[in-house]
């Protein structure tokens, strides 16, 4: 059997009452900030930052760019098979024609340097 000290005993319980007291303030403390700190965070979700848009824009943008070299390449294979007399590459030539027209004011032009 362990034999403690007559002071121990107290002095444990008071280190223990100390301690836990502690984490009560804590959890208060985050019971209290808790609605603050999930209104913080919808707002930040619910609102998009410059830096935010400017790069969704950017990809939008490279993703328009990329769909209208994808239409020119698919456009001149049409154009040719076109040229040699295949009637289905003329009607598709026009089809991919038109919708490179509609995607090209959606394109910003590069400034000549």
């Amino acid at each position: 059997m362990i034999k403690v000290a007559p002071l121990a005993a107290p002095l444990t319980l008071s280190l223990a009452s100390l301690a836990l007291s502690g984490c009560l303030v804590r959890t208060a403390a985050d019971i209290v900030t808790a609605p603050i700190d999930l209104a913080s965070g919808a707002v930040d979700a619910a609102t998009t930052s410059q830096s935010e848009a400017d790069e969704n824009r950017g990809r939008e943008l490279r993703k328009r760019e990329e769909r209208l070299g994808k239409l020119e390449r698919e456009y001149g294979k049409e154009r040719d098979k076109c040229d040699r007399g295949n009637e289905r590459a003329c009607e598709k030539a026009a089809e991919l024609g038109e919708e490179i027209r509609e995607i090209l004011p959606t394109i910003p032009v590069e400034p000549d340097d």
